[in-house]
């Protein structure tokens, strides 16, 4: 039976349940208008519900945007929290919160987390799927950046009318790849970057490709390049091939379904429907042509590809990064609230600055008061400038000087010269800076190169891998279980090991990818076999192989029933799926609907422990050819 047919459910439609619903679907919005915004209205009462989930916990009342360069700034909690907490506060019931990226926020409502299962580990427990390095797309431009000289002649698009108008421009205007499909729109970018996706990610492909971009327009424009693009490299396509989904498409939400179900489309262009909770496995592909300053959003835009699709044979996913965004968020907390109000002033920051309760918070207000400074400085023209510098002295210096300095710094130069942030505040950019620019300078693409994490090269990451593990074999309880107990291994010291690696920027993807490079072999080792090779010399064998090999070791090490070489030949199964043999293993459907270890374990005469055991030696104390 369905769970609406054992639980009668109040769906979104619903304002309040019936005396027979026994749950209610609502969104916290919903909540704060039923209960706080029409005080004369009927509402439910404080003992309504005995138990509230709120799934998507990092969100809040209006916190569903992402962070925006203008925007980003610590504010007062209070802003955020105050009717996403009072809602939940009304309501006399156990509250559980579920996300996979808690926020700031997250934790001030909810308290710490009370239970946590990191990627790494469903990565692992072969819930989730892992990602290869990703690769970084460059084009001549996206090196340069975008420049236009003073005196030149430039068509500039109003976003609010769509009407272009050509300008001569006083000033030399530069635009860095972040900014790109922001603040200029530059087709030849766009086509760059296509090409390079049309050769990585071929239509014969059977995984998926989704494209995130930086606006609706945007979107169309990668959207024609890329079926451009696509025919030129394996001639005509079918036009449905490509498609943009956006809040703006007919029925956004069939085309989902479409992405999802359909042979096509194979590639799809997004903003920011596609970004989170949306569930298609077939997804092996990501591409980035639009930044994103939250590192909540962004992992919620990985979690896109980290779907099983056993059907296709999905074994990993790969990030193609056309404008840095990788190396951009290695410097973004993923613990920040997402802001508000788009139209923070200096005067706001200012004050934040002093509130900022930690050090921490000093330096990230700091930090964007610098970014603001920068982008602002730009259009300080005139006297307001003239009288500043008398002041302060070069304002081009002023972002840097205080980068450098500390925080009480900041708030103390503010301070000392109380118009400085009026006066900022009240420059505005000149009107051809309002519009967004037409660029026709001309690109190609440079190079398309894996990401080892800032290593120089997949031997620079080998080899930091290697130092790694020998520094610390004999330091790391999960390393020395790897290499030198490997019969005693079980999942827990498996995850610890995967954890560990995972917190020092390598993974077994990448390590494949990286010796795969540098052997010019892929070979399809396990995480405990690149462990093994780097500390003890160990040949890098396929998992498989050495499964199927540590098998036929235990059959031939003793005479066995029928019934327990069936259940070793299982056994043997499940592993290559789950690696490591302990107790644990058996409570895999496969196992449990037998009765699960306490029942096998009879078959072998109460000795399965250590039979497990040695079928753990057999895998990886042999060396296999």
């Amino acid at each position: 039976m369905k769970f609406d047919q054992v639980f009668p459910v109040a769906d979104l439609a619903k304002k309040f349940p019936e005396a027979t619903d026994r749950v209610q679907v609502a969104t916290v919005q919903a909540m704060i208008r039923r209960v706080f915004e029409n005080p004369d209205a009927v509402r439910p009462t404080p003992g309504t519900y005995d138990l509230i989930i709120v799934d998507e916990a990092h969100r809040g009342y209006t916190l569903d945007a992402e962070l925006r360069e203008d925007d980003l700034g610590f504010r007062n909690l209070d802003d955020y929290l105050s009717a996403y907490r009072r809602v939940l506060d009304y309501f006399d019931s156990t509250r559980i919160a579920l996300t996979a990226t808690p926020a700031l926020h997250t934790r001030e409502i909810f308290g710490p987390a009370v239970f946590h299962y990191g990627y790494r580990q469903a990565v692992i427990d072969g819930y989730l799927i892992d990602h290869r390095p990703p690769r970084r797309v460059t084009t001549a431009l996206s090196q340069t950046g975008i420049s236009f000289e003073a005196g030149e002649d430039v068509n500039i698009i109003d976003p609010r009318t769509g009407q272009i108008d050509l300008f001569n421009l006083d000033d030399q205007v530069d635009f860095e790849v972040a900014e790109f499909n922001k603040k200029v729109l530059t087709t030849a970018f766009n086509r760059a970057v296509a090409d390079a996706i049309a050769r990585e990610c071929p239509p014969s492909e059977r995984g998926k490709t989704l494209v995130f971009a930086s606006r609706d327009d945007h979107a169309d424009t990668l959207v024609n390049t890329l079926r451009d693009a696509l025919t030129e490299e394996y001639g005509p396509q079918p036009h449905d091939i490509v498609e943009k989904i956006t809040g703006s498409v007919d029925k956004p939400l069939d085309r989902i379904k479409a992405f999802k179900n359909d042979p096509r489309p194979k590639y799809v262009v997004t903003v920011d429907l596609l970004t989170t909770g949306v569930d298609v496995p077939a997804i092996t592909n990501l591409v980035f042509v639009r930044r994103v300053n939250s590192r909540i959003l962004y992992d919620q835009m990985i979690g896109r590809a980290t779907r099983r699709c056993d059907e296709i044979g999905k074994e990993y996913f790969r990030i193609f990064d056309a404008v840095d965004i990788y190396a951009n968020l290695q410097e973004v907390s993923d613990m920040r609230p997402v802001v508000v109000n788009p139209a923070l002033s200096f005067a706001t920051l200012i004050g934040d600055l002093e509130r900022a309760a930690t050090e921490e918070d000093r330096v990230f207000v700091r930090d964007q008061i610098v970014v603001k400074l920068r982008q602002r400085l730009k259009y300080l023209e005139g006297q307001p400038r003239e009288t500043l510098e008398t002041v302060l002295g070069p304002l081009a210096a002023l972002p840097d000087r205080l980068r450098d300095a500390s925080p009480a710094s900041t708030l103390a130069l503010f301070k000392q010269h109380p118009l400085l942030a009026g006066i900022l505040d009240n420059s505005s950019p000149s009107r051809p800076r309002d519009g967004t620019y037409i660029s026709e300078h001309p690109d190609e693409l440079i190079s398309l190169e894996d990401d080892f994490g800032g290593r120089a090269s997949p031997a620079d990451y080998i080899e930091s891998f290697e130092a790694f593990v020998k520094a610390n074999m004999n330091a790391a309880s999960a390393l020395i279980a790897a290499t030198q107990k490997p019969r005693e291994l079980t999942r827990k010291e498996l995850k610890a090991l995967a954890v560990l690696l995972d917190a020092n920027g390598f993974s077994e993807a990448s390590l494949r990818q990286a010796y795969g490079r540098v052997r010019n072999a892929d070979i399809a080792a396990h995480i405990i076999g690149f462990v093994r090779q780097a500390a003890l010399g160990d040949p890098l064998v396929p998992y498989e192989t050495r499964v199927e090999n540590g098998v036929k070791r235990i059959l031939a090490s003793r005479p066995w029933t029928a019934t327990q070489k069936r259940w070793l030949e299982r056994i043997g199964r499940a592993l290559k799926a789950q690696p490591v043999g302990d107790p644990d293993i058996l409570a895999d459907p496969l196992f449990a609907q037998a009765g699960g270890f306490e029942v096998i374990d009879q078959a072998f005469d109460h000795g399965l422990g250590d039979i497990l055991k040695d079928l753990n030696g057999a895998i990886w104390d042999h060396h296999v050819a």
